[in-house]
């Protein structure tokens, strides 16, 4: 098992910036490529990011490539999500999720394990 919590979101206005973790324990983190996940109210769980499980490969999604940046402190357990220039779009519930394979997916299906989320809103 591999217990995920997340922290740092919170109200923003648009164009600024806030920086998300995920703390992780139980199993060996490094073990696990991990992904950011977001679902905004009525819609469903989309895919932001995704680094494998050194660190030295990332994906993004469309949506957020050249805002978003994900990284990764093994030694810390903990992934990480800046997040900058925000836009009222990004307002959304975020979810870190842990995979077993070396670099991870943008399906959200494919995770193991999940945390329980942190709300980000960003105001116009």
């Amino acid at each position: 098992q591999v217990q995920l919590v997340e922290s740092g979101g919170g109200l923003v206005q648009a164009g600024g910036s806030l920086r998300l973790s995920c703390a992780a324990s139980g199993r060996t983190f490094s073990d696990y490529a991990m992904g950011w996940f977001r679902q905004a109210p009525g819609k469903e769980r989309d895919f932001v990011a995704v680094i494998n499980r050194g660190g030295g490969r990332t994906y993004y999604a469309d949506s957020v490539k050249g805002r978003f940046t994900i990284s990764r402190d093994n030694a810390k357990n903990t992934v990480y999500l800046q997040m900058n220039s925000l836009k009222p779009e990004d307002t959304a519930v975020y979810y870190c999720a842990a995979d077993r394979t070396v670099y991870g997916s943008r399906f959200d299906y494919e995770y193991d394990y999940w945390g329980q989320g942190t709300q980000v809103t960003v105001s116009s």
